[in-house]
């Protein structure tokens, strides 16, 4: 009896059925968990993460509406690290009636497996049969996709702000294309694009809470460095495992080794290794006595996303010395000045780097998106159509505080007809409501975490926040912010949601 855990879009077709149907299946001969065997009451945040991390297969079912769920990626990723390190569970994808191309983040993580097919009600029973003989041993009969996760973009997009037809306003998940009319640029872009046109090297860092446009904005300079003829190489450190961020032996090599690739240089990282030098120092050497050799008289843009990933690393501060060092290397002139560095973070990296004369994060162009503002929200609606009234365009700003995501998902939701004004309104802090799938995804990414929904507790209770590294971590999940001596919730929706589901 195999332990098997269900991911899907909830309350949406064909997901819901296929996925009700593949778990009364399945149940028969094995342990498997569906969010329907919730228990009333139960804290179910906690008990998905367990379950996951429980299980010996993950069956995710992959459709127009789930690859951009972030509980259904929150769910992926959970299973990605726990398999990496733990041999299991592994990951069925099964795709229901999507043969499009899988966006990054999910790309690089189910790309090298094997799939399933489902077009329609029909290949129900043939689904079935392909699970279960999977869960026995077998594999799924579909061919993997191996090829090098690409940058997120979102559906083609029209060129007209006025009488946007719903099937031609894209959707408000993902990284978004600046050529995109629903992309608000903010002083954050011009600043960033200005350093980046410098004629010697620099290091820009750009700071945000999630879901504030960082990617976007990471994914506007490399289309700005490419088009000038940089050469371009990036790196998620959401993708990197458990293991290398805890190992330096393991880390710095594959760090060399994606440098390598994505620079499309021959990889002589084993070459390099076998030299007596220390990890930083063979890194360094790497970089300017191969890569530089390999890519002469040409500029180069190392842009680096979740970078705080690094903030748990035991090996942080060396890391970010060898970073902070070629920076400062610039100076010297040479190679160094062709050398550039974007960093994105969503955590403030102050409070956990010891030596602020060894961060890179306050030094050449340090940029922090804002919300959008009052007027930045009334743009955006015209640029839908003006699906929304003034009045109305007030009162989201009062739900929701110019949060970019947010925001954009309620004109979308409304500009393609799937909610009205009202029904938003009255639905928003339900867990099934329009932002049900992100506030869920907050709630259970803080479920192995007792001293955030302490902390959060806190901050809407009484206005404050003891403790300093829970307030960072919080703004750092773009929950709360700091207004003057107060701590609050970073907007209204917020403070509602997880003022009901969150206790001392």
């Amino acid at each position: 009896m195999a332990k098997i855990f269900i991911s899907y879009k909830r309350n949406v077709t064909p997901d819901t059925p296929v996925a009700t149907a593949v778990y009364e299946a399945l149940r028969k001969e094995h342990d498997v968990f569906m969010d329907i065997t919730l228990q009333v009451g139960e804290k179910w945040a906690d008990r998905i993460q367990n379950a996951i991390k429980e299980s010996d297969y993950l069956i995710i079912f992959l459709s127009e509406n789930s690859v951009h769920s972030e509980m259904v990626i929150a769910e992926i990723e959970t299973a990605h690290h726990t398999g990496k390190a733990n041999g299991k569970p592994a990951i069925l994808p099964v795709r229901l009636a999507y043969n499009e191309s899988l966006v990054y983040p999910i790309s690089a993580y189910l790309n090298p497996l094997q799939w399933a097919l489902w077009d329609r009600d029909s290949d129900t029973p043939r689904l079935i049969e392909e699970l279960q003989r999977a869960v026995s041993g077998g594999s799924l009969p579909g061919k993997t996709t191996d090829t090098k996760a690409a940058v997120s973009t979102v559906d083609e997009v029209p060129t007209a702000f006025a009488n946007i037809p719903p099937r031609d306003i894209g959707s408000p998940e993902g990284t978004m294309p600046h050529q995109s009319i629903f992309y608000i640029e903010r002083d954050s872009d011009r600043d960033s694009l200005q350093a980046l046109n410098e004629t010697k090297g620099v290091t820009i860092t750009i700071k945000a809470p999630r879901q504030m446009g960082k990617s976007s904005l990471l994914n506007r300079l490399m289309a700005d460095g490419a088009e000038r003829g940089m050469k371009i190489a990036f790196i998620d450190f959401q993708m990197i495992e458990n293991s290398a961020i805890e190992k330096p032996e393991i880390f710095y090599p594959q760090f060399c080794s994606l440098l390598s690739y994505e620079f499309g240089v021959e990889d002589r990282t084993e070459e390099f290794w076998k030299n007596p030098l220390g990890q930083v120092q063979k890194t360094t050497n790497y970089v300017t006595r191969h890569l530089f050799k390999e890519l002469q008289d040409t500029q180069l843009l190392l842009a680096m996303d979740e970078v705080e990933r690094m903030f748990t690393s035991p090996f942080r501060s060396d890391f970010f010395s060898m970073l902070r060092s070629w920076h400062n290397n610039r100076a010297r002139g040479g190679d160094w000045n062709r050398f550039n560095i974007a960093l994105v973070t969503s955590t403030e990296p102050y409070q956990l780097i010891a030596d602020l004369n060894q961060s890179p994060f306050n030094v050449g162009s340090v940029v922090e998106l804002k919300d959008f503002t009052p007027e930045q929200v009334k743009d955006l609606n015209t640029r839908h159509g003006n699906p929304l009234s003034t009045e109305q365009v007030t009162k989201v700003g009062d739900l929701l505080d110019g949060h970019p995501y947010l925001t954009r998902r309620v004109l979308y939701l409304i500009a393609s007809k799937r909610t009205t004004f009202d029904v938003l309104m009255k639905n928003a802090c339900e867990d099934d409501g329009p932002f049900g799938d992100h506030l869920r995804n907050h709630l259970f990414r803080m479920s192995n975490s007792q001293d955030l929904k302490s902390g959060l507790s806190q901050i809407i209770k009484y206005q404050r926040c003891s403790d300093e590294q829970i307030f960072f971590r919080l703004r750092g999940a773009g929950l709360v912010m700091r207004v003057g001596d107060k701590v609050l919730p970073r907007n209204t929706l917020y403070a509602d949601y997880f003022g009901k589901r969150i206790n001392d």
